[in-house]
């Protein structure tokens, strides 16, 4: 494949997308979302949003690598994380219900500047993590096409989704989302077309494959997936972001149609991963080596397109929601367009840093990620559904178990977790560490906990 014919196309929709943007800023849109006219994002602009953002780069390749080692189980196991749009939803209209217009509102009102300090932590890492996972797929795809240009286009990416992100904050980005979903939409479902009448295609093997690990640790993914999801998106600031921004009823919907949509995406993705397993495909570069041998030209390019336009959609709604994390929660620059831009510029800057200095696996990212919110799991299963005030020290002492938990994933292979820590697989060490988790926290706030 040609790359000039990658490199054009993906210009183009980095053309479009700078076009879609808005041509005049202000504070309430770079921090609020609200339109030029100063109302609210409507029901679709929402749902492609929320799906765009979340079937990012990341999160596609996640699922195909995941179906080539462990077959459906380990597809459905990266697709349970989206079930997060329906505890995100729950965890939304309860938080509104209450009054409070953010998840650092209900904290803070509860367990005060430190409680919001956990969270922030939390959620400040997660965003970082969000840029530099979506620059390496970035990388990734250029190195894989023309040898050399992965530096180049990391740096030519995170420099352009820089510029339209600072010019229209989450104003910006929503309005993006929706040109950069719909492209997706097109040119993926064209490729899964091609995948689904090729001549090798067998659904009924597609969906009963073991992988070429065998399925086992795609079932035990299954479980941890399970365990994280109800605070899986509580801890995700570009999602909570589109929770406050319109009218309760729109948002309800908005949270279900984005479920079923990027579960679909997710799963089709996934199925790509599978079939390369099915017809022994080496495993190559991520598998877009593997993909490049497997298709032809143009259903690869249809690929690499769907995975670049999904990283440059969630770059912007990253940077957004770090802007407005650090400006309108922390409250560490002034809430106005260039205190805004300075922040993205920074985080920009930091994760593009990462990038090129070097990362862990992909899935670590998240299973990282998915691990150090459970903390929040008892906080708001007892907080926030069961109404019951809890003292500061069980709130801490679920922090810290969570915290600990992460890092012991982390730095499973040191000496001094590698004794503690079950012999196995590390997806079966995973799940050990999110049932203690779960349990040290749940233990602490049920401890800590009294009526209202």
């Amino acid at each position: 494949m040609s790359p000039i014919v990658l490199f054009v196309l993906f210009g183009a929709i980095i053309a479009a997308s700078l076009l879609a943007a808005p041509r005049r800023a202000s504070v309430e849109g770079f921090f609020g979302g609200m339109t030029a006219q100063g109302g609210a994002p409507g029901l679709w602009t929402l749902v492609l949003s929320q799906v765009t953002t979340w079937i990012f780069a990341r999160s596609l390749m996640n699922a195909a690598i995941l179906g080539y080692y462990y077959g459906i189980a380990g597809t459905l196991a990266y697709a349970a994380y989206y079930g997060s749009f329906l505890t995100g939803g729950f965890i939304v209209g309860r938080l509104r219900q209450n009054g409070a217009m953010s998840v650092q509102d209900w904290l803070g009102a509860r367990f005060g500047g430190a409680g919001n300090a956990c969270y922030n932590l939390v959620i400040a890492l997660r965003l970082l993590s969000e840029v530099f996972a979506n620059l390496l797929v970035v990388g990734l795809i250029f190195n894989a096409v023309l040898a050399g240009s992965g530096t180049p286009a990391i740096l030519i990416v995170a420099l352009v989704g820089l510029g339209y992100s600072a010019w229209g904050g989450l104003s910006a980005a929503l309005r993006t989302d929706v040109v950069q979903m719909v492209v997706f939409l097109v040119v993926f479902g064209v490729a899964f077309v091609a995948l689904v009448v090729s001549p090798g295609f067998d659904l009924g093997a597609v969906v009963t494959a073991p992988g070429t690990a065998g399925a086992y640790n795609g079932w035990v993914l299954l479980a941890v997936a399970l365990l994280q999801v109800f605070s899986y998106p509580a801890h995700d600031p570009v999602m909570m972001d589109r929770g406050f921004i319109a009218d309760p009823e729109v948002t309800r919907r908005s949270f279900l149609h984005a479920f079923w949509i990027s579960t679909l995406c997710i799963i089709g993705f996934g199925f790509f991963g599978i079939q390369a397993s099915l017809v022994g495909a080496a495993y190559e570069g991520e598998l877009i080596g593997t993909w490049a041998t497997m298709f032809p030209a143009w259903v690869f390019v249809a690929l690499m397109i769907s995975l670049l336009v999904s990283a440059l959609s969630t770059l912007d709604s990253a940077l957004s929601s770090a802007a407005r994390l650090v400006v309108e929660e922390l409250k560490l620059a002034p809430r106005s367009l260039n205190g805004g831009r300075i922040v993205m510029l920074g985080f920009m800057a930091a994760g593009t840093v990462l990038t090129l200095w070097g990362n862990a696996t992909l899935f670590d990212a998240v299973a990282v990620s998915g691990t150090a919110s459970m903390f929040l799991t008892p906080v708001l299963v007892v907080g926030l559904v069961m109404q019951r005030q809890i003292a500061l020290w069980a709130y801490l002492a679920a922090f810290g178990a969570a915290m600990i938990g992460a890092f012991a994933y982390f730095a499973r292979a040191w000496p001094a977790f590698a004794a503690v820590l079950p012999e196995g697989y590390k997806y079966e060490q995973l799940l050990v560490i999110c049932v203690v988790v779960l349990v040290a926290g749940f233990a602490a706030v049920l401890a800590g906990a009294r009526r209202g």
